[in-house]
């Protein structure tokens, strides 16, 4: 059984523009290590934000992230 699965995750901000990330989908079980990398700019820590539920209010989320 997962304890954090994000399933289809798209983020979007106010400013316009395209998504920041889009369609991003993973599952992490009890005991497992995620590595997230990139280049400067990829989306890294705004995944990470997304997923903590820290963006500014104003910010779209699709489908997010459920955890355990």
């Amino acid at each position: 059984m997962p304890v954090l699965a994000v399933d289809g995750l798209t983020t979007r901000l106010a400013s316009g523009g395209g998504a920041i990330l889009e369609d991003v989908s993973f599952t992490l079980d009890a005991g497992e290590v995620l590595g997230i990398v990139g280049e400067s700019g990829s989306g890294k820590s705004m995944l990470a934000l997304t997923i903590m539920d820290l963006l500014p209010p104003a910010s779209g989320r699709g489908a997010g992230a459920r955890w355990r």
